[in-house]
């Protein structure tokens, strides 16, 4: 288990439910299980279904919802669970309203202290502000699972591993114990061959003695007449055979009953499950003559007269056999062929049911005749057009539409489809026919083509009639493994009747005769089971499809109780009968019950026993189809059979998906579950938080159902033994049925059969149940004692079965002979059995010897096969060594023959019962003392740091997964927390552990290495050896991937702890997002020997990005140390880092400029523009968000270069000599600017850059005092971020900037503004000591106040960019209209070169900058359209086109190794001409926040800009929670496709979204 930080979430207030934590053990951790949902709302595909386990203490399910998801905006939690404390209500649902805290994650908690299945779902408000319509997302189930508790039973081994007698091992105690499902060992029997109730003792003694603990019964009540249980005579009573005393009341038998479960389960130790059969009754009960409505009949389902009359039709065709001279035994084809061709020759022709398939025309055409008119002149008269000229197969669609019954094309009575004759005369009209004739023939030719489709449909049906007929006749009267039902005969006619039809009588006589002829249950092949077959959906009874269950009436809900009130009276009787004296239902034929009907009555009977457990055999064919079962009716185990594996590879297959439980060394619960705390009612509780991945439907694994064929059958009669023992290693209900462990020869008849079970001398045992008793005693055991984790392994016939305790290491182990096929008796061939670092002990083990596979049946006895279990003596051990590794290893005997297992007890010694606690003590002391700069090797530094740094390691190289990314615990925690989330123990990086130590040793040895240059490592190094070492010295190798994921996962914890609490309270108190942001900062803040602020010494500097500008040159970067600078170092409160890269680039100012590239201040090069301006901005941030930050003016700066810009090398005796403070610089840069800069590069030439031509060496940079604008640059250089250069002299763009954007670059205006307002403001304050900076204005030298400069550009700045919406305005702007593509913008450039003035009006990504720091120059309603353009046609995925894709210069995807001829993209040109920058995003959220809440949608309500800003940033978390960089690239490619020249993880992308979220919890606040 981890430790986390201090919660940071927004929790909905509690419920009354929350009182079910009343009297919860004081200092007891309450779980707290975690179901995190998508951001639509809805869970994940995955999650859509939870299954919770029982609640034998209160816990809480934990629904979070991230900020910013559509959910999230106003919205609502609505869940049938009863948070007021009511009782369930399927049909009530309770709200619970989302938080409106946008930075926070929403967490609604409910109390769960009672089972039951549960849905919910979250409705929320439009995206669209304007819109009043509510999204409903999809829903979530979550079942939990029932509270079961049964007698505690001694253990059946002895301390030293020896299989007790019965009177001392499984013996039943006093004490209950709670169950979980997974606990359950089931035992299926069928009570009519066990006696009544006085005579199912010795039955009961053997099922408990073998370890069952919970019985399945079949149904118990009264039978039919076919004597099947499942055909149930009247549900409210059970059998008279179940009684000595015949004849006894309703009353008397179910207290009876009471009494008898009662004591099955207190002296037997027995839970009781029973048959619920919902879908059928009984062909002759009693009430069915009261109540023929309760089934589907020929009143209440026309649609079923049609198959009615072909039934019928079939039976009086049987009676005539004999006198139409037709065979009745069938012996050869040709006697089936006879009878078949009798039927469609005699039989189907007069039957004439093509009548119920088509419209009538002669009787639809008379009644058409009569009351045709001809149509009024007007325009009813004459618009016709819009059918006449239909294709006649439309025309006649149309006319079915306009005139027939809605589902006409249902069947229904014999000519039974009426036509509306008032539309259809208004219809055919609209065709203008001449007169009545013409006008009949219209329609008569539309009835003739709607019938075509209507005929085809029937001739389909008829040949599956006779198909279906045909076959069915083979296969039971011909077919070697068919009933053989012998002479047709009128009692058991050609083809099963479909139809029960009731008796007339003085009960029936009060009914419609067709009421009384009722439709059979039974089933169909790969039938929808969403779909009733008996419905007008289907026609399956008239195309014979239904393998008939005769003794069966299908019951007939309809859609709700209301539809048919008695029969949801009588059942719901039933339902809440049986809930009150049985602990289960098993849900018969659910596939085929409507699954609305399963889930009210399934409600109905939790009602009278919450803790109901229900399973049901599903045959849907679909695991989707599965799950929604599953969801809907809150079915708690599928049957799962064993038996239905055709050979050892798919044996052990199924073993794994149904019974794996977690594999052997798993992580995912002590790895991923967070130790946090939660307030109940007042009181703070420790809490452990568990993620919720979603659930698979729970298995109920039985080896052989009891209307299966037996292994004799299927297999051989051996290998009963093996997959009856494996079936009791799964981790899952585990069950069996009594003839299989008495190796009954083949599947007995519940119909037919009513012989009774053999009843045995208590001491003895026969067929498997020696070696049962054991296994299902173990597996209860197992299950109780928290054997959670599995492994199944396959090798040619064997299959091995481990489960082991993941705390103590201690389990079983099972090697089990499969006998699929005959013939060999042989061991065969399997390789020792080897254990490492592990103990084992031989507990049992047995062959079983078939003697004969005879039936051993008696007239009155069930008995079976004659066999003998053969003992294996005991088999030890051995203890080897492999190098440092001790392991087991197990040979099988010779005598090991298919049909044979071996059970062994297992342990490892070596491991301490407490390791795990000791793997994650001290971990955040060992962490505590390190700093920001400590924590980024510690936590990152990718290769080429790595290497830097230490001079020669790198990343680890994992052998099958390649170089992780990062050196520290990054680098690891996407593949470690892989393997956990997924017990993934087949990674490449799990292998890897189990073959070596390799990893352990690097981790902690590269920390060591750097213990010299940051000492704080000592502690964590040491503390990481220190756990490595515990584990190579005593974990065995198959459990080191665990504690090896544990260690890190606890370590980065750790450590990214330590990281947060040195930030700011606003990365503190924010969610994950914005703590992920924040430790971007360690990621770009490091120290490499190669790049520093001194090139004196090494100290910490900010990459640019990962991997690719990490060390020498190009590792800082001016301009995007002051993109990043305010989110990566203000925001997060590490103002000393900030300071000192203030200071380092403030010494090497030089020309009124910063350098772009710093080169650690030995080789600056002065080629930007706008670089100065980023850094005035973050000097004015420091002073505004540091504690005490107006001190940051005056700081000294020792300069670099002299003051007259000389260059001197930075040992020179020159450089360093004055120094200025932070208050000189910006009075520098600012009198440097207004004065003019003007100067050729310093090395000027290809060794300075070998792209660039001469004269963009040249540096122009003046100020027009007319507008207050700076402009500078020239198409030969690009001085500002857009700052490409060509390099492809084959395709004509070398030394040709890509975007020179020479003139006044918007954004230098915005940051230009910025800058003046404060410093004005400060001037006036007297916290500057200028006031403004003397200029030559108009000829005259002067002084322009800061003031005045300000107040200029204030009003020129609308006048020089904005392009109005309406062309008419143009005149009060400097505006080309020829130039203008877009309008409602603001320009990118003010004043480009001539020729290439059209570059002004381009829309670019910069805009928003100005705006964001600026927002005064704006007219506010502008600006706001303009971002709405700005969103619509440049904002990506993730980051924002620098181009307008409108643009002809517009080239959405970089490729820098484009070596092509297309001057447009060759080398890369179109870096700034359409990819998608992703730091301009934080801007343009900025610019929106301003503007929004001033004239837009926020302007209300603050929420709804929030709520959009959210939601764009849902991308940017989206992809750092999944990105292995944990990081936001440069770029993308066009629609965020993904850039392979794009740093992976840049530090300006991450700051300025930091910075919009920063502004969203300062207005907040």
């Amino acid at each position: 288990m981890t430790t986390s930080s201090k919660t940071k979430s927004k929790r909905a207030p509690p419920t009354p439910a929350i009182n079910v934590f009343d009297g919860f053990p004081a200092g007891k951790p309450v779980a707290v299980y975690q179901l995190k949902l998508e951001d639509d709302g809805a869970p994940s595909k995955a999650k859509t279904y939870v299954s919770l386990p029982p609640p034998f203490e209160p816990y809480l399910l934990r629904i979070s919802i991230d900020p910013g998801t559509a959910a999230s905006k106003e919205g609502v939690l609505f869940t049938n669970f009863p948070l007021d404390g009511t009782s369930f209500a399927r049909e009530k649902y309770h709200r619970v309203e989302l938080p409106q805290d946008f930075s926070k994650p929403f967490e609604i908690d409910l109390p769960i202290s009672q089972a039951g299945a549960f849905t919910y779902y979250i409705e929320h408000a439009s995206e669209s502000p304007s819109s009043k319509t509510r999204i409903r997302c999809l829903p979530g189930y979550f079942s939990i699972s029932p509270i079961l508790s049964i007698p505690l039973r001694s253990s059946i081994l002895s301390p030293s591993y020896e299989v007790l007698p019965p009177s001392k091992g499984g013996v039943v105690q006093a004490k209950s114990v709670p169950l979980p499902l997974d606990g359950l060992v089931i035992q299926s029997i069928i009570a009519k061959w066990m006696g009544n109730l006085q005579q199912w003792t010795p039955h009961l003694e053997r099922m408990s003695r073998r370890g069952y603990n919970m019985i399945h019964f079949t149904p118990l009540q009264e039978r039919g007449e076919s004597n099947s249980p499942y055909s149930i005579l009247d549900q409210l009573a059970f059998s008279d055979d179940l009684f000595e005393k015949k004849g006894l009341s309703k009353d008397v038998k179910e207290q009876k009953m009471k009494e008898a479960l009662g004591k099955i389960k207190k002296d037997y130790g027995m839970l009781s499950m029973i048959d619920v059969v919902l879908n059928h009754t009984a062909n002759n009960s009693p009430w069915l003559e009261d109540h023929p409505e309760a089934g589907y009949n020929a009143i209440n389902s026309p649609h079923l007269l049609a198959a009615v009359e072909l039934d019928t039709a079939l039976i009086t065709f049987s009676a005539s056999l004999a006198s139409r001279g037709l065979p009745t035994v069938l012996k050869t084809e040709a006697d089936l062929d006879t009878l078949i061709t009798a039927l469609e020759k005699d039989v189907l022709p007069p039957l004439k049911l093509y009548e119920y398939y088509v419209v009538d025309v002669p009787s639809s055409a008379a009644a058409f005749n009569k009351a045709w008119k001809p149509a009024k002149a007007g325009p009813a008269a004459t618009n016709g057009a819009d059918v006449a000229s239909l294709p006649d197969k439309d025309l006649a669609a149309a006319f079915a539409k306009a005139c027939l019954p809605e589902n006409w094309d249902h069947l229904g009575e014999r000519k039974g489809i009426k036509v509306d004759t008032p539309r259809a005369v208004e219809f055919v009209n609209r065709l203008g026919p001449k007169d009545a004739e013409d006008a009949k023939a219209k329609f008569t030719k539309i009835l003739d083509i709607v019938n075509v489709p209507r005929y085809e449909l029937w001739d389909e049906d008829h040949k599956a009639i006779v198909e279906n007929t045909k076959n069915r006749l083979k296969y039971t009267r011909m077919a070697e493994d068919g009933p053989k039902m012998g002479e047709i005969t009128p009692k058991s006619p050609l083809a099963e009747p479909l139809f029960t039809r009731l008796p007339a009588s003085a009960r029936t006589k009060k009914h419609d005769a067709l009421a009384l002829i009722l439709a059979n249950n039974g089933w169909i092949w790969d039938a929808d089971p969403l779909v009733d077959f008996a419905s007008s959906a289907s026609r399956t009874y008239l195309r014979r499809e239904l393998i008939v269950w005769g003794d069966c009436v299908k019951l007939r809900y309809g859609a709700s109780p209301s539809a048919n009130p008695w029969l949801w009276s009588h059942m719901t009787a039933y339902v809440e009968l049986l809930a009150g004296m049985f602990d289960g239902f098993r849900l018969d034929n659910s596939h085929s019950t409507p699954i609305h009907v399963g889930e009210t009555l399934l409600d109905m009977a939790r009602v009278v026993r919450p803790n109901l457990y229900v399973c049901a055999e599903l045959f849907t064919g679909s695991q989707e189809l599965d799950l929604l079962f599953v969801c809907r009716l809150g079915l708690n185990s599928l049957i799962r059979e064993a038996m239905n594996a055709n050979d050892p590879k798919a044996q052990s297959g199924l073993l794994y998906s149904y019974g794996l439980g977690k594999p052997v060394g798993s992580m995912d619960t002590d790895c991923l579950t967070t130790a946090s705390s939660v307030q109940i009612k007042g009181a703070t509780y420790q809490a452990n938080v568990i993620p919720l991945a979603g659930s698979a439907p729970h298995a109920f694994l039985m080896d052989c159902t009891h209307d299966n064929e037996s292994p004799l059958s299927k297999r051989t009669a051996e290998d009963a033994l093996p997959t009856g023992a494996l079936v009791t290693f799964a981790h899952a209900a585990v069950g069996s049925n009594r003839g299989f462990d008495d190796l009954y020869p083949k599947l007995l008849d519940v119909v037919k059969e009513e012989r009774k079970y053999e009843i045995y001398p208590s001491d003895k045992e026969n067929g498997i149940g020696g070696i049962k008793r054991i296994l299902n005693h173990l597996h209860t055991e197992m299950i109780l004692n928290g054997g959670e984790e599995g492994h199944f392994s396959q090798e040619g016939d064997y299959i091995t079965a481990h489960r082991v305790n993941p705390v103590t290491h201690q389990g079983y182990l099972l090697i089990a002979h499969t006998a699929f096929h005959p013939g060999s008796k042989a061991r065969g061939s399997i390789a020792p059995i080897r254990l490492d670092g592990t103990q084992v002990k031989f507990v049992a083990g047995a062959s079983v010897s078939i003697k004969s596979t005879e039936p051993r049946d008696s007239k009155t006895t069930l008995r079976g096969l004659d066999a003998e279990l053969i003992p294996i003596p005991p088999v030890a051990g051995q203890v080897k060594k492999d190098g440092s590794i001790l392991y087991s290893e197990i040979i099988v005997p010779d005598e090991f023959p298919p049909g044979s297992v071996m059970v062994f007890a297992t342990w490892v010694d070596s491991l301490e019962a407490n390791l795990d606690d000791f793997v994650a003590s001290d971990a955040a002391s060992a962490f505590s003392s390190l700093t920001l700069v400590d924590l980024n090797p510690v936590l990152f530094r990718c290769d080429g740091e790595e290497k830097d740094a230490l001079g020669g390691d790198g990343v680890y190289d994992v052998p099958g997964l390649g170089p992780l990314l990062y050196c520290g615990f990054q680098g690891w925690i996407p593949h470690v927390q892989h393997i956990m989330e997924h017990n993934d123990l087949g990674h490449p990086l799990a292998a890897h552990l189990r073959d070596g130590s390799w990893a352990l040793d690097y981790v902690h040895g590269r920390l060591e290495k750097q213990v010299e240059r940051l000492p704080n490592l000592v502690k964590p190094a040491a503390w990481l050896k220190e756990r490595f070492d515990k584990i190579k010295a005593d974990v065995p190798a198959f459990l080191r991937p665990k504690y090896f994921c544990m260690v890190i996962n606890i370590a980065n914890k750790a450590a990214r702890a330590r990281a947060i609490s040195l930030t700011s309270p606003v990365i503190q108190n924010g969610n994950d997002f914005v703590a992920a942001l924040a430790l971007t900062s360690l990621q770009m803040y490091g120290e490499v020997r190669s790049a520093s602020l001194d090139p004196f010494k090494v100290v910490p500097s900010l990459a640019a990005g990962l991997p690719h500008f990490t060390t020498g040159w190009a590792r800082t970067w001016g301009r995007d140390v002051f993109i990043s600078l305010r989110g990566l170092f203000l925001v997060t409160g590490q103002f000393e880092a900030a300071k000192e890269h203030i200071i380092a680039f403030s010494s090497v100012l030089k020309h009124g400029l910063i350098p772009n590239l710093l080169d650690s201040g030995k080789t600056p090069r002065y080629n930007s523009r706008d670089s100065p301006w980023f850094m005035l901005q973050n000097i004015q941030d420091y002073v505004n968000m540091a504690p005490n930050g107006i001190e940051l003016l005056k700081a000294k700066v020792p300069r670099r270069f002299p003051l007259n810009d000389e260059w001197v090398p930075f040992d020179d005796k020159k450089a360093y000599a004055v120094s200025s403070t932070i208050a000189e610089i910006i009075q520098e840069i600012l009198q440097r600017h207004a004065t003019g800069i003007h100067f050729r590069e310093y090395n000027a030439g290809p060794n300075l850059d070998m792209q660039m031509t001469d004269a963009g060496f040249n540096i122009d940079i003046d100020v027009d005092w007319d507008t207050g604008l700076i402009s500078g640059g020239s198409q030969w250089n690009c001085g500002t971020w857009m700052d490409k250069m060509g390099e492809s002299a084959k395709a004509g763009n070398k030394g040709l900037p890509g975007t020179p954007r020479d003139g006044a670059p918007v954004e230098i205006t915005g940051l230009l503004k910025s800058t003046l307002r404060w410093v004005a403001e400060l001037s006036a304050a007297g916290k500057f000591p200028y006031k403004g900076v003397d200029a030559t204005v108009k000829g005259k030298k002067k002084l322009v106040t800061y003031k005045e400069w300000n107040d200029l550009l204030q009003k020129s700045f609308e006048r020089s960019y904005y392009v109005p919406t309406d062309a008419s305005e143009d005149k009060k702007h400097i505006i080309n209209p020829a130039l203008v593509a877009r309008r409602g913008i603001y320009k990118d450039v003010f004043g480009t070169g001539p020729g290439r003035e059209r570059a002004d009006y381009q829309l670019r990504a910069n805009v928003a900058v100005a705006m964001a720091v600026a927002p005064e120059l704006f007219v506010p309603e502008h600006a706001l359209g303009c971002l709405a353009i700005y969103e619509a046609n440049l904002v990506g995925p993730l980051g924002v086109k620098t181009l307008d894709p409108a643009d002809p210069d517009y080239r959405g995807n970089y490729d820098n190794s484009n070596d092509g001829d297309d001057r447009s993209v060759a080398k890369g040109w179109n870096y700034h001409q359409g990819p998608e920058w992703v730091w301009p995003i934080g801007y343009f959220l900025r610019a929106h926040l301003i503007f929004d809440t001033k004239v837009g949608a926020g302007k209300q309500d603050p929420h709804q800009t929030y709520h959009h800003i959210y939601r764009i940033l849902s991308r940017h978390r989206a992809h750092m929670e999944t990105d292995w960089w944990v990081g936001l690239p440069e770029l993308t490619n066009e629609n965020g496709q993904y850039c392979h020249d794009s740093c992976r993880t840049q530090a300006w992308s991450s700051s300025t979204v930091l910075d919009v979220l920063d502004d969203i919890a300062k207005r907040e606040a």
